[in-house]
């Protein structure tokens, strides 16, 4: 699918320069740009969403771990030990 983007002439000179120095096209180079931005922008967004339902879940049934407990599971984890998540409570 074609689309066309305006661009100004500083950006526009930035990527030809770019294309040039890795011997790729300008058209590679803002395709590859525009893949990794969106890709990011799904991830945040993933984020975002399985942030909000976590909160929903903490409303609905006030099940967490305090810090201590969870700082010290990741603890374990960053250690390299096999840790098992701890058990959610009230």
């Amino acid at each position: 699918m074609a689309t066309s983007v305006k661009l100004d002439e500083d950006l526009k000179n930035r990527i030809q320069n770019l294309a040039y120095a890795r011997h790729r096209s300008a058209h590679w180079i803002m395709r590859e740009a525009i893949r990794d931005y969106v890709d990011r922008e799904e991830k945040r967004e993933s984020f975002k969403q399985d942030a909000i339902r976590a909160w929903e879940a903490y409303q609905d049934n006030g099940l967490h771990l305090t810090l201590e407990e969870a700082d010290e599971w990741l603890s374990k984890l960053e250690a390299g030990e096999d840790a098992e998540l701890p058990n959610c409570h009230v």
